[in-house]
C-alpha cells in the first residue's frame, strides 16, 4: 500500500503569490521525489510604504515514501 508523506513550506516571491507557490513547489523538487500535490493554505505578504515588498504562500507539499523492505516486519 503506498504511503504518502505531507511537509507544510513557505515559499516567498517579489512579484506575485503564485509565484511564491512556484517558488515552494521548486524548490521542493529539488530535495524531494515522487511529488505528487500541493495544497495552498493561506497567503501573506510583508508591506512597506503603502506597497506589497513580499509575496508569502504557505503551502502542504505531498510526495510517496518509497518502500524500503528493511523496515518490513519478518
Amino acid at each position: 500500500m503506498p504511503t504518502v508523506k505531507v511537509i507544510e513550506l513557505v515559499g516567498e516571491s517579489k512579484k506575485s503569490w503564485e509565484d511564491a507557490v512556484k517558488n515552494a513547489v521548486s524548490e521542493a523538487c529539488n530535495t524531494l521525489e515522487n511529488v505528487t500535490g500541493v495544497y495552498v493554505d493561506h497567503f501573506t505578504a510583508d508591506v512597506s510604504d503603502g506597497n506589497i515588498v513580499d509575496y508569502k504562500a504557505n503551502i502542504r507539499v505531498a510526495f510517496g515514501v518509497q518502500n524500503d523492505s528493511r523496515h518490513k516486519e519478518q
